[in-house]
């Protein structure tokens, strides 16, 4: 596509890499491979970043390192693409109340908030969506709100109330959905059509039948791999369907790829293209990972994916 063509995509649309934190051998941040890995995905294409989320190890960041980490982002982006992150982790409200306020202040364009901290599992909508207004109040009215409904401790998806209150409030620019649900898809586009709020699809295995639906991205852990091919896919679905859906179907294979010890898989496959200097994490440990054989699949993977591009000619970075 031309500079022109993707300068028409909207703010907030396209492909949103959800960023890995590299670490030292002594498990500290890793700024060097840091810079790498932002010039990576912006040289492949992506239209945005979305820092200090779950692939980030965000729950196993000190309070000082989030936002170091979310500055540091910011800083070296450099105004190239936007960045939206999160770091939102706390339990307590006032807490919570805090680290979005800090997270604020670090030049990202959206504050994202983690759903499962506004309520227990147990707790209803109708609390969640009082603690969510209230919360929303709290942070600056200079930078957008998103929110995530992220897996970790447990996956709290929006009620309908709540993505229609944020559609309407004016704040919020950016859900990552990982709801893996068509018809929650269409329903949740329907209800944020015309407002500033953008739907970002988690869930490979949905994306282009949610784009079909009208939702406007991607924000899932396979662009820590081939983001060039989602790059293609957001650009092109329109335009060269046949493609698209031949694109889509190899995409959705791949995606099985997080289930071979994400995100130790994820930092394998950087490692292997230069830009980390290792491949551990605070997460879990990478011994599986290299005793079940677990990078030829990666790297095979990978592999087909170039050849499929190179064989529909589509004009990937």
């Amino acid at each position: 596509m031309t500079d022109k063509d993707n300068a028409a995509l909207e703010h907030h649309s396209g492909v949103w890499p959800v960023m890995l934190t590299p670490f030292t051998d002594t498990l500290e941040i890793d700024w060097k491979s840091l810079e790498k890995l932002i010039d990576w995905y912006i040289d492949c294409g992506v239209h945005g970043l979305f820092a200090n989320c779950q692939s980030s190890e965000m729950f196993f960041l000190s309070e000082e390192e989030s936002l170091k980490l979310t500055k540091f982002v910011v800083d070296h982006a450099n105004g190239r693409v936007p960045v939206v992150a999160s770091g939102h982790t706390a339990s307590s409200p006032s807490h919570q109340a805090e680290q979005l306020q800090a997270q604020a202040e670090t030049g990202v364009d959206s504050v994202i908030m983690i759903s499962n901290r506004l309520a227990t599992a147990d707790e209803s909508g109708e609390v969640f969506l009082r603690r969510l207004q209230d919360m929303t109040a709290q942070i600056p009215e200079k930078v957008g709100v998103g929110l995530y409904e992220c897996p970790y401790p447990y996956k709290r998806l929006l009620p309908d109330e709540a993505v229609k209150w944020c559609a309407q409030s004016g704040r919020y620019t950016f859900i990552k959905d990982t709801c893996c649900d068509p018809e929650m898809l269409k329903r949740r586009a329907k209800l944020v059509e015309g407002s500033e709020l953008h739907i970002a699809n988690a869930n490979a295995q949905t994306v282009l039948e949610s784009l079909k639906a009208g939702c406007h991205g991607y924000s899932g852990v396979m662009a820590n791999f081939h983001p060039q091919l989602w790059v293609w896919l957001l650009e092109n679905w329109k335009t060269e369907p046949e493609k698209a859906e031949t694109l889509s179907q190899y995409l959705t294979s791949a995606a099985m790829l997080e289930a071979l010890d994400y995100p130790v898989c994820a930092k394998s496959y950087q490692k292997s293209i230069g830009n980390f200097a290792t491949d551990l994490c605070r997460t879990r440990p990478t011994g599986g990972y290299y005793a079940n054989h677990f990078p030829t699949t990666v790297a095979q993977t990978i592999a087909l994916g170039e050849k499929l591009a190179e064989m529909l000619g589509l004009d990937v970075k």
